[in-house]
């Protein structure tokens, strides 16, 4: 029998209160944050630096998958069936069936690639989830400061029709990798997505505004929000109330941010 209670689940999701409008999800997760505090402290390294970045992606991936994915009704018939032909559960769940592309954003998202294409293997038919790479590199003007981001090559698996298309990225600070991200898929992968994700541990009011100015369907999911270039009266408002909002040095780098997650999680310092 069909039992109300195992049916329609919430999609709301706990999250701060801000003004960069209803796509942005900063999430409100203590777990998390304590997590990302150590991860941010300049003692911690490998290999507790990619334990916890695997923690936080899948406290993430959930929170994405409780918002965006779409569900399905399941009859499971439980242990209990030999005792008795009423031991059937019709439950929501995940549509098994709803197709996935991780795009691995080389060499941040590499750690964060991996862990949602396993997880999504374990959630979903392993069938139509996928994961694709890309190289992507910024590129610096001559004073320094990043001017966008050249992708170079990669790896593409197929169409993108009617995909939930995840872009896990740690550290978001300019928008111009996803802008480059994004531009490739355009221009050169068939199909339109169902939906676009953007997943990270911090972002900044800068990267914020500019995928609210160029990609306003992107739906980003972030665990903070660092604006610590702001005045003492802009950090006293709610993240978003002000246009003075500021997080990135002349070279691009977040503050107070983390340090370069690219470097920590590869232990490579090129």
């Amino acid at each position: 029998m069909r039992d109300i209670g195992h049916i329609g689940h919430t999609r709301e999701l706990p999250e701060k209160p801000h003004g960069y409008g209803p796509n942005v999800h900063i999430l409100d997760d203590a777990v998390a944050f304590t997590l990302l505090a150590r991860l941010c402290e300049g003692k911690t390294a490998q290999p507790d630096f990619n334990r916890i970045i695997r923690v936080l992606y899948e406290r993430l991936l959930d929170a994405v998958l409780v918002s965006v994915m779409p569900r399905a009704e399941r009859t499971v018939v439980t242990r209990m069936a030999a005792e008795t032909s009423r031991a059937r559960a019709e439950m929501e769940v995940l549509d098994p069936n709803q197709r996935v592309v991780i795009v691995d954003v080389i060499r941040g998202g590499i750690l964060p690639g991996a862990v949602c294409f396993d997880r999504l293997n374990d959630l979903l038919d392993p069938d139509v989830v996928r994961q694709d790479h890309l190289l992507a590199a910024r590129v610096a003007a001559a004073d320094g400061s990043v001017s966008g981001t050249d992708i170079p090559g990669g790896k593409i698996g197929g169409d993108i029709e009617d995909v939930v298309l995840m872009l896990p990225d740690p550290m978001a600070a300019t928008g111009s990798t996803l802008d480059a991200v994004l531009a490739h898929y355009r221009d050169k992968v068939d199909g339109t997505p169902r939906a676009i994700v953007a997943m990270h541990v911090i972002v900044t009011p800068e990267y914020l505004s500019l995928v609210r100015e160029k990609h306003p369907e992107v739906q980003v999911f972030a665990l903070r929000v660092d604006r610590g270039l702001s005045d003492a009266e802009v950090l006293a408002m709610a993240p978003g109330a002000s246009r003075d909002e500021r997080a990135l040095t002349d070279h691009g780098y977040i503050v107070p941010g983390g340090g370069g997650f690219g470097e920590l999680l590869n232990n490579s310092w090129v």
